[in-house]
């Protein structure tokens, strides 16, 4: 782990530092944004509620995020302004034809990002890491997904066809827009290979976190009762 001096005299540190909150911050803001329409959705009035407040948690960790980037001296926009694109293009991509694609789009493709970024934060200070594991923290969304995918698929099985073919679509879509993202931000990237006085990796680590990506991914979809 990295030590937090490194945020003062490592200005390659800072900047990637200063990625990773800018795109979990808008990755934050966004999430909002989504479940919120995900609660107008919702036909039932307890799971209207209950999204409803997934989204405020959201918000929150969108605020605990910004707070960080302001004490770091980084503007908070112009720190997510240089992922405005990908996750436009990512959410344009995927955009849910009903209720049970926006669950599972939330469950899935949000769960990709989540356990990269957790797997990112091993490379980072210890309060970074804290920050990063917090926002990353289910808010009780998985076992409310996967009740309501599951109780879905039960009322009508043909439901999970479709639905598994969508998890699949959403993971090709996620990667296709992490890897240009980590294509455009170097900085990131260094959070990985490493510096002077700071830990990397190198390819048969990064294998093996593929290899966990993969997993689990594989077990939720297994979770939701659908095809990996």
């Amino acid at each position: 782990m990295t030590d937090p001096s490194a945020l003062d005299t490592d200005p390659q540190y800072r900047a990637a530092v200063i990625d990773l909150l800018g795109v979990l911050a808008y990755g934050e803001l966004t999430a909002f944004e989504r479940i919120a329409a995900d609660a107008a959705m919702a036909d039932d009035i307890d799971d209207k509620a209950a999204l409803a407040g997934m989204a405020t948690a959201e918000y929150r960790h969108f605020l605990s995020l910004r707070d960080r980037l302001v004490e770091l001296g980084a503007d908070p926009a112009e720190a997510m302004a240089p992922f405005r694109r990908a996750y436009g293009e990512y959410h344009a991509q995927t955009a849910p034809s009903d209720w049970l694609e926006g669950m599972v789009k939330a469950y899935v493709g949000d769960g990709i990002g989540t356990d990269f970024y957790r797997e990112i934060s091993a490379y980072v200070d210890e309060d970074t890491r804290a920050l990063v594991l917090s926002v990353c923290d289910d808010l009780g969304q998985s076992a409310f997904i996967v009740d309501r995918v599951r109780a879905a698929i039960q009322e009508d099985p043909r439901v999970g066809g479709r639905l598994a073919l969508w998890g699949r679509r959403l993971v090709g879509e996620a990667l296709s827009q992490a890897q240009r993202v980590a294509a455009e931000r170097d900085a990131l990237s260094t959070l990985l290979v490493g510096g002077v006085d700071r830990p990397g990796t190198d390819l048969a680590e990064i294998g093996r976190m593929l290899a966990r990506l993969t997993e689990n991914h594989s077990r939720r979809m297994s979770a939701l009762g659908l095809a990996a």
